[in-house]
């Protein structure tokens, strides 16, 4: 009878793109049964995390030819690649792709998504072979500048211009405001810097636009949608943070009502509102679909109309910056934001960020 494992599988760069190492745990039964990890050179987050699930499943053919598997990994986008869900159009990571196929018998491996504090022990290993715990010598010079030579290259990035809405109701107050049930419209004031936003993006040459399903944002799209002819996709991972029982409440009602709470909000990204969503979850959220979008749009130029919470969150993103870096910007209504990724080692690069001539 074929045996059956269990593995876990990460990888992490120091830079992405920069030094890289990839963790994997092997258990049967619940017991481990093989610990992986090892460096890569320089690679970024994906391509270790590929290397992390290469590891294991050659391991695992080695221990059962036949055996079954169940790979869990906390990258949304290897799993769904991996699943047949997610397209794979740069050639580089079609090639990690098919070698981890090849390793075991595709048809006896299953995938599924986990939390990162659910997959600890293979990023510790991954983490532990950048520390020099392998029996590779650690990578004495860590290069931290790409962008010089890639903005020199002929690599065309997939570009993404993020919108924030107009003005609703809450805005000028700055009341809470995430996917509650109150989900304001546009006032006119708001509606008016859609439509002024809507000519500018009319010059951006966009081939993709992409909207939170929300009001405020679906109605910012449709004028952009007037201006460029493009049609709408709406993607509920696009929505604004959940401010949970905070929503549409002033940030004085709250201070007043909760003020340990709200004082926990203002210490820490990791910190949630009750029922609501923490900046630190939110970016999970955030990197995945950006990812995804450059799986999917490989050198395009997309228009995602979206929250302020949100655009500050990808601009973190995009700079490696520290969790929170997100207490330091603002982004102001139906201001632009920009974003270059390089399909073939997604290397991130802001290239404006609340840009609002436009509405002057």
């Amino acid at each position: 009878m074929a045996r059956h494992f269990k593995l876990t599988a990460d990888g992490g760069s120091r830079g992405n793109p920069g030094p890289a190492g990839f963790g994997a745990v092997v258990t049967e039964g619940g017991k481990i049964v093989a610990e992986l990890f090892d460096v890569i050179g320089v690679a970024t987050n994906n391509v270790a995390e590929y290397n992390g699930l290469l590891a294991g499943l050659s391991h695992i053919n080695t221990l059962d030819a036949q055996a079954t598997v169940e790979v869990a990994m906390d990258s949304k986008l290897v799993v769904e690649q991996m699943s047949g869900r997610w397209q794979i159009k740069h050639a580089d990571m079609r090639n990690l792709a098919k070698q981890c196929r090849d390793a075991h018998p595709a048809a006896l491996v299953t995938y599924s998504w986990i939390p990162r504090d659910e997959n600890s022990h293979a990023d510790r290993l991954a983490n532990k072979a950048l520390d020099g715990g392998s029996a590779h010598k650690p990578i004495a010079v860590i290069q931290q500048n790409f962008l010089t030579d890639r903005l020199r290259s002929a690599e065309i990035p997939t570009f993404i211009y993020f919108v924030r809405h107009g003005e609703t109701v809450l805005t000028p107050q700055r009341k809470f405001s995430g996917t509650g049930s109150l989900d304001p419209e546009l006032m006119q004031e708001g509606l008016d810097q859609a439509d002024l936003v809507a000519a500018e993006c009319a010059k951006l040459g966009a081939e993709v636009l992409i909207a939170s399903p929300l009001n405020r944002t679906r109605q910012t799209a449709e004028a952009i949608a007037r201006t460029t002819g493009l049609e709408i996709i709406f993607d509920e991972v696009w929505f604004e943070l959940s401010f949970g029982s905070w929503d549409g409440k002033a940030i004085e009602e709250v201070r007043e009502q909760e003020p340990d709470a709200y004082q926990a909000w203002l210490n820490s990204s990791s910190y949630a509102p009750p029922g609501g969503e923490s900046y630190d979850e939110a970016s999970i959220r955030i990197e995945e679909a950006l990812e995804k979008l450059v799986a999917q749009y490989p050198g395009k130029k997309i228009i995602v109309v979206t929250h302020n919470g949100v655009i500050k969150t990808a601009a973190k993103i995009a700079v490696d910056g520290p969790s929170d870096a997100v207490f330091h910007m603002d982004v102001t209504p139906c201001s632009l934001s920009s974003i270059s990724i390089w399909p073939s080692d997604g290397l991130r690069a802001l290239r404006s960020f609340n840009e609002r001539g436009h509405l002057r």
